[in-house]
């Protein structure tokens, strides 16, 4: 028992020596060294006090300096019939003219005979992050006496960009870094009647919410009063439910508890009774985005008047990158496994139309069928390039 406590008090006098030594060497080296401040990242801490520090969480650091450089992409597609303030609410989203009737401004647009798919890009930054915002617009949907398939366009739009990224994919000699032009999510716009949802409204989010991640909104949600809106909404919640339709944040892509709580809160407010508004207004002396009437301001961003708030950190602040990863992980991974499926199926029923030259025992040259590549890659580029 002496032997032990001698051992350990030995030990603790040789560390507090050594302590005291690194400090005086320390001391010393800096004394006689000019001080040059080292090179630190911004909000970067020191460790060097803390020995058993490794150093794995700074690729957080490296992560954010590599999104940094290269950007992100972002592209919402807007459905709704014509009036319900689609253009106006991308622009309260941004705060910026994104939309196209802002860009291109047309005071002769006439409602198109077919539904047609415009889509305009931005770059926007703010704090020194790029992004490459694309808004798809969709005029003309919901506008006709028959609105029947209306919604068929939509669909090959989304399918036509999931190709086109899954053609790049399948090169052999790919670009380093994908344009991505899927669609991330598609905005659904629901007139303020007040009742129930239309046959159009049902028919197209039940086909729609199998290949992109749906947001309804109730649009000019201020022609409702306060028990209307909330009756609207659970009438809305209840059909949802009863037809099938999963709208995002879907249930089943929950990562953990956590998440579920999170978005249980969402699904809860779904759909969102918003107002939008580019339109700058003081009131008690602060600048604010609202709609000006006879009795009153109504402020876009007080969540006492409207949803709005909620809209927007669903899609730009909280979850923006679930979006594009379930977008990336789900639905574009589900089509390029059927893509590729009916390229394998259409692949095998073909016979061979290019035989393979073998040399006989004698040298002269022997026709036999080919087999197929191992990977595949050249027939179905070849199959998928031209079946849609």
């Amino acid at each position: 028992m002496t032997s032990t406590c001698s051992e350990i008090y030995n030990q603790h006098e040789m560390e507090t020596l050594w302590s005291e030594v690194s400090v005086s060497h320390s001391n010393m080296s800096e004394s006689a060294k000019p001080h040059h401040p080292s090179p630190q990242g911004k909000g970067e801490k020191t460790h060097a006090s803390d020995f058993s520090y490794v150093g794995i969480d700074a690729i957080l650091e490296q992560m954010r300096r590599k999104a940094m450089k290269q950007g992100f992409e972002l592209n919402i597609m807007v459905v709704g019939q014509s009036g319900l303030g689609k253009s106006t609410l991308m622009n309260t989203l941004f705060k910026s003219k994104v939309s196209r009737k802002s860009v291109q401004p047309n005071p002769e647009e006439r409602i198109p005979k077919t539904i047609e798919i415009k889509s305009i890009s931005h770059d926007i930054e703010e704090k020194g992050v790029r992004m490459k915002l694309t808004v798809i617009d969709t005029p003309g949907f919901g506008d006709h006496i028959n609105n029947e398939n209306c919604w068929q366009p939509i669909m090959k739009f989304i399918n036509d960009q999931y190709e086109a990224y899954l053609q790049e994919e399948i090169n052999i000699n790919r670009k380093k870094r994908i344009p991505d032009s899927r669609v991330h999510c598609c905005i659904y716009f629901i007139p303020p009647t007040g009742h129930c949802l239309r046959p159009l409204d049902v028919e197209f989010m039940r086909r729609l919410s199998k290949v992109v991640n749906i947001v309804p909104v109730i649009a000019k949600a201020d022609t409702l009063t306060l028990e209307e809106r909330d009756f609207f909404k659970q009438t809305i919640r209840e059909e949802l439910r009863a037809n099938g339709i999963d709208v995002y944040p879907q249930k089943e892509f929950d990562e953990d508890a956590d998440d579920r709580m999170i978005n249980d809160k969402i699904r809860e407010m779904i759909p969102f009774a918003v107002v939008g508004s580019d339109q700058e207004y003081q009131v008690n002396g602060k600048r604010i985005l609202g709609r000006k009437t006879k009795w009153g301001t109504i402020e876009v961003e007080n969540i006492g008047h409207c949803e709005f708030a909620y809209l927007r950190d669903l899609l730009i602040r909280t979850h923006m990158q679930n979006i594009k990863d379930i977008t990336g992980s789900i639905h574009y991974e589900t089509y390029r496994v059927r893509r590729l499926n009916e390229s394998n199926a259409h692949f095998k029923s073909q016979p061979s139309d290019h035989p393979a030259v073998q040399p006989k025992a004698n040298g002269q040259p022997e026709v036999t069928p080919s087999a197929p590549q191992a990977n595949g890659v050249a027939a179905k580029h070849e199959v998928m390039s031209h079946e849609m």
